[in-house]
């Protein structure tokens, strides 16, 4: 299994406790009950959290034009909306919601420039809330595709999730399906495409990074 890097210090700080966890428990009782009550949600804890930082390998989906998912997840909004920071005018929103058992790799949903990035703090309400996506702390990120059109998509942080990573910034020409970020620890991403686009997506569906086509571009 490849680990991410972002996840290399909490793995080896989770190791660390691991194994004193271990040598108290031996040190303190030979009563294989309490060890294994004590030992076996320690070990499912240290699994989970080895198993956040997965970075499985993914290979984008070339449709023409297309607009892949940039993370893991479930969809959970599809609607027109006004988009306020960038376009000032109305978009399609595509959301989607990864929780803590999703690999959290973000990826760019197009190729193209970087045409616009800024890092936003703000609150921490649960993922899920209406106002997440313009009031918790957040990354936008405008990439201009090689046909001209300008895809905008926001890293969001949520109650759990309080650390976003972006390996981007302007100017950057970016590839569909590269990695561009990390949020650690459950969250969402939202897409915003151009009205009349065709959408190839659902409200409770599952997505993959760069694997599942979200939208087609007029």
């Amino acid at each position: 299994m490849n680990l991410h890097k972002e996840g290399y210090k909490i793995i080896f700080i989770s190791t660390l406790i691991l194994v004193g966890i271990l040598y108290g428990i031996s040190s303190l009782t030979d009563l294989l009950w309490l060890k294994g009550v004590i030992l076996v949600p320690v070990l499912v804890l240290f699994i989970l959290v080895v198993r956040f930082f997965r970075n499985p390998p993914r290979f984008s989906d070339k449709t023409p034009n297309g607009v892949v998912s940039p993370c893991d997840g479930k969809v959970v909004v599809i609607e027109e909306v006004e988009e306020s920071e960038y376009f000032k005018d109305k978009r399609i929103q595509i959301s989607i919601f990864m929780s803590p058992l999703n690999v959290h790799v973000n990826r760019n949903p197009v190729s193209g420039i970087v045409n616009y990035f800024k890092y936003h703090p703000g609150k921490y309400l649960v993922a899920w809330h209406p106002k997440s996506s313009t009031e918790n702390e957040r990354t936008t990120t405008v990439i201009k595709t090689d046909s001209g059109t300008d895809i905008l998509f926001r890293q969001i942080a949520g109650a759990v999730a309080r650390r976003i990573r972006w390996y981007i910034k302007t100017k950057d020409n970016v590839t569909q399906g590269n990695e561009m970020g990390f949020i650690k620890f459950g969250s969402r991403v939202d897409v915003f495409i151009p009205i009349g686009s065709e959408i190839n997506v659902e409200i409770g569906q599952k997505v993959k990074a760069a694997e599942s086509l979200l939208s087609v571009l007029k």
